[in-house]
């Protein structure tokens, strides 16, 4: 018989049922066991929204001084985060803060009276690493407010900074687990340029089982406050070892828990955190602004290390306001979210995004009078004048309604004929949905915050699950409804496509693909 005929004999229902039921073993030999980890959704897809919760209700009094936020006035925003459509609060670290060395604004060397200095430079008589600031509250408000996100919808997550100041009670307690200079005293962090004068970092070396135990100490109670999400600040410089015991000793108790390394450092150590089990990652992300920088980093995060490494995308962080976005406007901070939400399952904002906090510290890539240094309240009812937040919304809103955008390796670039214009794609097949239907999303992104531009695209129809065009069959003809998510509008869109985005009135298209 003709082999197709052979063909759809041995593929038959009957057939497949019989050999599911009872496989074929013969040639099949035994390979070595691999354990195999799963993890909850968080860890792939998630939308985070960094705070200083000393910020929210800060006020200053009329002798010239300052009164803090507390975490019952920091709950009273959560409403808002929550409508914006965020899965995570992150809280910069909310321990007590050190006076020795302590930093005035501006990282400046001199604290001014009642400036609040770093909360990077963690411990004071008050405590250290397990105890919360007093200024900001009580346990009793701290579980408060992590049950108060919850009734929103959202998780509390913290800072993880292994460092200290000067202050700190293990300074005293265990002067081991830091590094003394010959004069005998202790040294302070550097990262060169920067000097954080205010900051002792510890020293694994002398006393490595301790310091391991009370540093998961630590984190037990802080999971048992209710947190289940830990940012790690900078964990490259830290041992390696340190980190693959401690994620699978908090892994063994609570697997729930999301670890989110910060390290913006060099690839092959990024990679490896990954692969030591970081669930989540920084990334290059914020440093990459033209078309062909952004095609290859999408393709490459999305690619084979999408394997082993998550990665977050932040168009800003509290330490971290790039040029583009120094420059770019309303407009700009638009064209960023869009690229951020929709270019990777997880991405975050800093508080201030949705007012265009755009104004840097002369000679630095971070914003002026940095929220590291004072208390920064703001008027979030400009936000909506803006219209940042409202995006921020909808963005969110899209990625809960398309499952293709929480997935990572499915993502494809389209060529575009303009280098200002940056075309992808996301689809999930029908058999791969949790709704059992294909979705494919595509997204046509200006780059230039300043001017219209105007592009042709040519989309790859495979990789959007469309069939080919037939023999003679015009690219330009339409052969499928693509439904622009962001304005509601509906288009007849083909192979190939023009498009023209505005500055404001349009930053980009974020087509569901849907059948003709």
């Amino acid at each position: 018989r003709p082999a197709e005929a052979r063909l759809v004999a041995e593929t038959s229902p009957e057939v497949r049922d019989v050999l599911e039921r009872a496989p074929l073993r013969d040639h099949v030999t035994a390979s070595a066991t691999y354990p195999l980890r799963v993890e909850r959704p968080l860890a792939l897809a998630g939308a985070w929204y960094e705070m200083f919760p000393r910020s929210e209700g800060a006020r200053r009094l009329k002798d010239g001084r300052w009164r803090s936020g507390t975490f019952t006035a920091a709950a009273r925003r959560l409403p808002a985060i929550a409508e914006m459509g965020f899965d995570v609060v992150y809280l910069t670290p909310v321990h007590p803060i050190g006076t020795t060395h302590r930093k005035g604004r501006n990282n400046s060397l001199t604290a001014l009276p009642g400036d609040p200095g770093s909360p990077y430079a963690i411990g004071s008589k008050d405590g250290g690493h397990d105890a919360i600031h007093p200024e900001l509250g009580s346990e009793r408000t701290f579980r408060a407010f992590v049950k108060e996100a919850r009734r929103h919808g959202l998780e509390v997550a913290i800072d993880l900074a292994l460092q200290c100041s000067p202050d700190h009670p293990w300074v005293t307690e265990h002067p081991e687990w830091f590094t003394t200079r010959a004069d005998g005293s202790i040294a302070y962090a550097e990262n060169p340029p920067k000097k954080y004068q205010d900051i002792y970092p510890l020293n694994f070396d002398n006393d490595p089982e301790g310091i391991y135990a009370e540093v998961l100490r630590v984190v037990r109670v802080w999971i048992d406050r209710g947190v289940t999400a830990f940012r790690v600040d900078n964990p490259h410089t830290k041992p390696l070892d340190f980190w693959e015991w401690l994620l699978a000793e908090v892994r063994a108790t609570n697997p729930e828990v999301v670890f989110l390394s910060e390290a913006f450092t060099k690839p092959a150590m990024m990679h490896t955190l990954a692969r030591i089990g970081f669930h989540q990652s920084y990334t290059y992300f914020t440093w990459r602004n033209t078309r062909d920088e952004l095609a290859e980093y999408l393709t490459e995060v999305s690619g084979e290390a999408g394997a082993y490494m998550r990665p977050s995308f932040w168009p800003t962080t509290h330490d971290i306001l790039p040029p583009y976005l120094q420059h770019g406007g309303v407009a700009g901070f638009a064209v960023r979210a869009v690229l951020a939400a929709l270019g990777a399952p997880t991405w975050g904002i800093y508080s201030g995004y949705e007012l265009v906090e755009n104004v840097p510290r002369p000679g630095v890539e971070e914003q002026i009078d940095n929220e590291k240094y004072e208390y920064k309240p703001r008027d979030w009812a400009l936000a909506d004048e803006i219209g940042i937040s409202t995006l921020l919304a909808r963005l969110n809103e899209i990625r809960r309604d398309h499952p293709a955008l929480r997935q990572l390796r499915n993502l494809t670039v389209h060529p575009t004929t303009n280098d200002q214009v940056l075309a992808f794609s996301r689809h999930l097949p029908a058999e791969h949905s949790p709704t059992g239907e294909a979705d494919t999303v595509v997204v046509v992104v200006n780059l230039d915050p300043h001017s219209p531009q105007e592009s042709n695209v040519h989309l790859d129809l495979a990789a959007l699950g469309l069939p080919p065009l037939a023999d003679g069959q015009d690219p330009w003809a339409p052969s499928f409804v693509a439904h622009d998510e962001l304005t509601g509008e509906s288009y007849g869109w083909g192979q190939d496509v023009y498009v023209r985005l505005e500055p404001l009135r349009q930053v980009a298209h974020v087509i569901h693909v849907r059948a003709s």
